[in-house]
């Protein structure tokens, strides 16, 4: 995976992606102001560099049936790299878990938790994560509302000293 050195175009490109990721690619060069074949190879390019991992659907959870989310903040017994790669790959495996984070400090992961009412939060709790080997404590937040939700960081398309040279 080779780096591509970002230049005006590259980052322009980049964040209106981020921001929507089914935008067209005419209207993605016309707004990078480039031509569209220009613009296609530099998505391919991003792409291919690792810049771009993926494109993804938002999805409302409540009108999927989820409306409860839970971070949970997990302590393990060990943090030998075994026993915290043997969790993470068990949390890989459960649906419900859409999030997990590795910390520094007295909690070990951090977990981003759907689920459709408060009981089947305990029941995961209690089936899942409570019973699998390791864990020393568990600490649940339940969330009430997100005042704040973007994905992906944040772009300056006008980043000094970085102009490159348009196609």
């Amino acid at each position: 995976m080779q780096r591509v050195k970002l230049d005006r175009i590259d980052r322009r490109i980049l964040k209106d992606l981020q921001d929507n990721g089914r935008i067209t690619n005419v209207e993605l060069s016309r707004r990078a102001g480039i031509s569209a074949p220009p613009c296609l190879r530099r998505v391919r390019a991003l792409e291919e560099a690792g810049y771009i991992q993926g494109y993804h659907a938002e999805l409302e959870p409540k009108s999927l049936g989820y409306h409860v989310t839970v971070f949970a903040q997990v302590g393990l017994t060990s943090q030998a790299e075994p026993d915290l790669e043997a969790f993470e790959e068990i949390v890989r495996s459960w649906p419900e878990v859409r999030e997990c984070f590795m910390l520094a400090g007295e909690t070990d992961f951090l977990l981003k938790v759907v689920a459709t009412d408060w009981d089947a939060y305990q029941e995961f709790l209690t089936s899942k994560l409570t019973a699998t080997a390791n864990i020393s404590h568990i600490k649940s937040a339940l969330s009430i509302r997100a005042a704040k939700s973007e994905p992906g960081v944040p772009i300056d398309v006008d980043e000094p000293g970085n102009d490159g040279a348009g196609e």
